[in-house]
């Protein structure tokens, strides 16, 4: 079982930044894709963005192309770092991480490929 935990969220201006983190744990981590997916209330969990296990293939929504950057750790390969910059208020959602072992541009986009999921850290981007 893996165990993920994110940190980094919180309010932000519209145009402004954040950085989310997600570290996770447990012995069969080894191999896993991870995944930003985020929620807003009333609305579906979305795909926002996904890298390798080698973090040589990303993947990005088209509504954050270009804004947020996913990266990750090259030494462990155990903690994924979101970087958002010129914020929307359309960005404010709860953000959750996912690990799974899907591979490919379709199957990462989609959340029931993930097995594993962090709790959630909200981000709130005012207008």
């Amino acid at each position: 079982q893996v165990q993920l935990e994110e940190s980094g969220g919180g309010p932000v201006q519209a145009g402004g930044s954040l950085r989310l983190s997600c570290t996770a744990s447990g012995r069969t981590f080894n191999g896993n894709t991870m995944a930003w997916f985020r929620q807003s209330p009333g609305k579906e969990r979305r795909f926002v963005t996904a890298i390798s296990w080698r973090g040589d293939n990303t993947y990005y929504a088209d509504s954050v192309e270009g804004r947020f950057t996913i990266s990750r750790d090259s030494n462990t390969r155990n903690t994924v770092f979101l970087q958002m910059n010129s914020l929307k208020p359309e960005d404010t959602a709860v953000y959750y991480c996912a690990a799974g072992i899907s591979t490919g541009r379709i199957a990462v986009k989609d959340a029931r490929t993930y097995t594993s999921w962090g709790q959630g850290t909200q981000v709130t981007v005012s207008s």
